[in-house]
């Protein structure tokens, strides 16, 4: 199978929602493209195999692969989906094999995004920043692939081995203090390499998991990074599921447990009380009385929980905090002339991402909210017919990223999800043309 014989599969899938997005000029073809995006450039077929890169750089991270292929999901009936799919998860089981502490991987030996980096890496690795949620997301697809098609063949021993190393390095990370992980990345940003020798800054014991860095691929101030701890509290009821179907009794005990483990330092460390909002979850805490309150627009974020599965959409303490992420009070959010919404400390100040805006529409409980951030996304491509990274609100001309397939699939993701539940129509007609 070729990657052609993919593409030509799934845009025969399209046609009803092009149909259904001609009200508004060009919306179509923009749609297409974004959703088509990852098929078109940035996927690789190899012996079994499928390589996904991120886009406009030339390595495949085990959490943008997940992200950029979700979506072909809805069409898994479609074997030549089925395919791709199968042989991402055999690719990433690959990777975590290779080095479970990796973030990003090459296809062939490179030497990464910095050579310099400490400790040396192999010679497969293109950058060595360990965070939760690139462990989570490969278990994510492979519980999405199985619930979609009911084919759990991808579970062999390797595959296991993969889920072991998972829990063995999420329960190292519980004292980090014992690890042998650190990062030291030299003539760059203090966000891009860890404090303290490489070891980040120092944490107490809660029964959550370290993490290094964020999704955004920058350093965590404090070391529990919150929304990726409660994704992988979410994932690790899927491991468990997937050891006791593979007889592994012992693994999926320790997997429940461990799940069991990071609910209660959630619920005990990581909840604080907002003088105007109240509860709400922290960003990121040390569990030695400090914590973060911002979110990032990068996935796990606090806004996306629902989307990951952790919470309802009319979750009381998501709600709060959805109130404090979406305000003046999160210091990454942003407003201007063209839109409002939640940045990043990855990108200027002041910038706001498609993904984020995409992220509270999939998260919405009103048309009416879902219908204004549609609008915004359609002001702010720049023309392009493509999504970015990040964007000035006050001149989308100005961007980051030019091809980021990630945020191009989860616009894909939105628009046909909205036609799925009958909603796109009323959508659309409030969107001022």
């Amino acid at each position: 199978m070729n990657v052609r014989e993919v593409q030509e599969a799934v845009r025969t899938r399209l046609e009803p929602v092009r149909e259904a997005l001609k009200a508004i000029p060009g919306l179509p073809d923009m749609f297409e493209q974004c959703f088509m995006n990852t098929l078109d450039t940035t996927v690789q077929i190899d012996e079994g195999r499928t390589f996904v890169i991120t886009g406009d750089i030339p390595a495949m991270w085990l959490r943008d692969s997940t992200a950029q292929v979700l979506h072909y999901l809805r069409f898994a009936d479609l074997d030549e989906v089925r395919q791709v799919i199968r042989g991402l998860i055999r690719q990433q089981v690959d990777c975590i094999l290779y080095d479970p502490y990796a973030n990003a991987f090459n296809k062939t030996p490179h030497p990464g995004w910095d050579a310099t980096d400490l400790p040396k890496k192999k010679e497969l690795v293109w950058e060595r920043k360990y965070e939760v949620d690139s462990l989570c997301y490969p278990v994510w697809l492979m519980h999405r692939y199985a619930q979609a098609t009911g084919d759990y063949a991808f579970l062999d021993e390797a595959c296991l081995q993969a889920l072991r190393a998972i829990v063995d390095v999420f329960r190292t990370e519980q004292r980090h203090e014992t690890s042998e992980y650190y990062f030291i990345r030299t003539n760059c940003p203090p966000s891009d390499t860890l404090s303290n020798e490489g070891r980040g800054a120092p944490v107490g014991y809660t029964g959550m998991t370290w993490s290094g860095f964020r999704p955004s691929d920058d350093a965590c101030t404090y070391g529990y990074l919150v929304p990726s701890n409660l994704f992988a509290e979410k994932i690790l009821g899927y491991l468990a599921e997937f050891a006791a179907r593979a007889n592994d009794p012992a693994l999926a005990d320790d997997a429940r447990k461990l799940a069991g483990e990071i609910k209660s330092g959630v619920a005990q460390h990581a909840v604080v009380r907002h003088p105007e909002h109240g509860d709400i979850y922290a960003y990121e805490v040390d569990g030695l009385g400090n914590h973060h309150l911002m979110d990032d627009a990068n996935v796990p974020s606090l806004l996306s929980l629902p989307y990951l599965g952790v919470c309802a959409k009319d979750d009381p303490l998501y709600l709060n905090t959805r109130a404090f992420v979406l305000s003046p009070g999160n210091p990454y959010f942003s407003a201007g002339t063209y839109a409002r919404g939640i940045g990043s400390p990855h990108t200027p100040k002041g910038y706001i991402w498609h993904i984020a805006l995409i992220m509270q529409a999939m998260t919405a409980t009103k048309t009416s909210e879902v219908t204004e951030l549609v609008s915004m996304i359609l002001a702010t491509h720049a023309d392009t017919g493509f999504m970015h990274e990040g964007f000035d609100p006050n001149d989308p001309a100005r961007f980051t990223r030019p091809w980021f397939a990630w945020a191009n699939s989860l616009f894909g993701e939105l628009l046909y999800g909205l036609y799925e539940a009958g909603k796109l129509e009323s959508v659309l007609s409030g969107i001022t043309r």
